[in-house]
């Protein structure tokens, strides 16, 4: 099995715990501080499968396409954007994620498999990681969560009636759009991603100056923009965009923002 660094840390750490698991880091953007997404090489044809993260919530990256393989199956964990982009599933082997994000309340994943990559399972395999005892039973081998099932359900109708994932992604396409325009126009905040890898979902900012992105996440708070604290690995600030977060929600942060940087002598 390969596996691809793209904010996929842990994934990597618990694949390594698999007795006779070999894993293999082909592509990395750490020499970039993760500013982008790495690009993938070659795919040798004898693996097992490759494993991706498309949105990086940390650093603010995203793949918006599979990544080509040669007929190796791709294994992508999309809980941090699952329904906020347009993805052609046939390109996935395996995609899995958690409702969290996008759909509705922790404790539920969602996980597409294509038929023919659970035809068998491995042996000693433990019941609840077997997919295909899964699907024998209809997703229902042990008792489901049926609350979390039933928002998801009202979240999927509530999608649909927008017009689907198209739709879906050309609203957060907006809001983004909104909060990055205003960052590459001012002279106090800036993106530490590249252009072209910049996630929908989770926008990363900083000012450049540590204390200042400390005064600035106070004032936020204090004025009801809350958890816009970078992550502790990162640090800066991080306004994350899932679908639920209305479009006046940006339009009010980037007026704050403004209105910080003119009173700190933005000109």
């Amino acid at each position: 099995m390969l596996i691809l660094a793209h904010g996929q840390k842990k994934a990597i750490e618990e694949a390594e715990k698999m007795k006779d698991m070999q894993v293999e880091v082909i592509a990395s953007s750490k020499e970039k501080n993760y500013a982008s997404v790495p690009e993938i090489p070659a795919v040798e044809t004898d693996i097992d499968y490759l494993h991706i993260t498309t949105n990086n919530t940390i650093e603010g990256t995203c793949y918006f396409t599979a990544p080509t393989t040669n007929g190796v199956p791709v294994v992508a964990d999309m809980s941090s954007n699952i329904l906020s982009s347009e993805y052609n599933v046939a390109d996935f082997g395996l995609i899995y994620a958690g409702a969290q994000k996008n759909i509705g309340p922790a404790g539920l994943t969602v996980v597409i498999v294509r038929e023919d990559l659970i035809a068998e399972s491995l042996p000693g395999l433990p019941s609840m990681l077997d997919y295909k005892l899964q699907a024998k039973n209809g997703s229902m081998y042990n008792t489901p969560p049926t609350f979390a099932i039933y928002v998801a359900k009202l979240v999927f109708e509530w999608i649909k009636e927008l017009g689907g994932v198209s739709a879906i992604e050309a609203i957060n396409r907006e809001k983004a759009a909104l909060l990055y325009d205003y960052l590459e126009e001012s002279t106090l905040f800036s993106s530490p991603v590249e252009k072209a890898a910049r996630s929908l979902t989770n926008i990363p900012f900083v000012t450049g100056n540590p204390e200042l992105d400390k005064k600035f996440v106070s004032e936020a708070t204090a004025a009801g923009f809350v958890n816009l604290k970078g992550h502790r690995s990162v640090g800066g600030m991080r306004a994350s965009l899932y679908n639920a977060f209305p479009i006046e929600g940006v339009t009010a942060l980037v007026a704050f923002m403004q209105k910080f940087a003119e009173n700190e002598g933005e000109k």
